[in-house]
């Protein structure tokens, strides 16, 4: 189970999260994507204050195959400096976390 992380980031727009997503799948680098609905990020950027609408992605993966994906994350994303968010998963339903597992095999 402490293999298993949940990966956040946002993209500029829905196009661009489903391009991501399904690069990540089809790389299995993720076993899951979850492509939610458009929120407004507030921060600040180069000492200025910004609003956006953004796409949020939460993404399945292995902290081994952690790396790969940070690498594929910010080889398509379009920000000077993508948020990549990694969070352990410390308890979840076995059978969903040795599918995540399964998925991002390299050998399945």
């Amino acid at each position: 189970m402490a293999d298993t992380l949940l990966v956040l980031t946002n993209l500029p727009d829905r196009d661009s999260a489903d391009a991501m997503a399904a690069a990540l799948i089809e790389a299995r680098l993720a076993a899951c994507v979850n492509i939610l609905a458009p929120c407004t990020s507030v921060y600040r950027w180069q000492g200025a204050v910004e609003t956006t609408t953004e796409v949020p992605l939460l993404i399945k993966t292995t902290a081994g195959r952690y790396p790969a994906l940070e690498a594929a994350i910010r080889a398509r994303h379009p920000y000077e400096l993508p948020e990549i968010v990694a969070v352990p998963v410390v308890l979840g339903l076995p059978g969903y976390l040795d599918w995540v597992a399964r998925e991002v095999t390299t050998d399945a």
